[in-house]
């Protein structure tokens, strides 16, 4: 299952969450099938976001969607300090857990 892997700097959490929460449609529409938010210890101003699809074109076209309709404008990303970073991954196969 890939996943699209995000990071970004934050102004306030609450801002962002409830800017997240106005794409919930437009991310199920999309393929996200779950999502993971989370936030190191140490920094409140930071957040991880991991968005799983069922296949790699789904993730791309929503990281394109991302890029070009979300996070160009201010108005849609009000929370969002600087240029996020991003990464599509997929599973490692053939590795097992020490």
């Amino acid at each position: 299952m890939p996943t699209l892997h995000i990071e970004h700097a934050i102004v306030d959490f609450t801002l962002w969450s409830a800017a997240f929460e106005r794409l919930a449609n437009f991310r199920e529409q999309s393929g996200v099938r779950t999502h993971r938010l989370q936030r190191p210890v140490d920094d409140p101003h930071y957040i991880v976001i991991d968005l799983d699809f069922d296949t790699t074109a789904e993730a791309e076209h929503f990281l394109a969607f991302l890029q070009t309709k979300v996070w160009a404008s201010p108005e849609n990303s009000p929370a969002l300090v600087g240029a996020p970073t991003t990464k599509i991954l997929e599973p490692a196969g053939g590795q097992t857990g020490s």
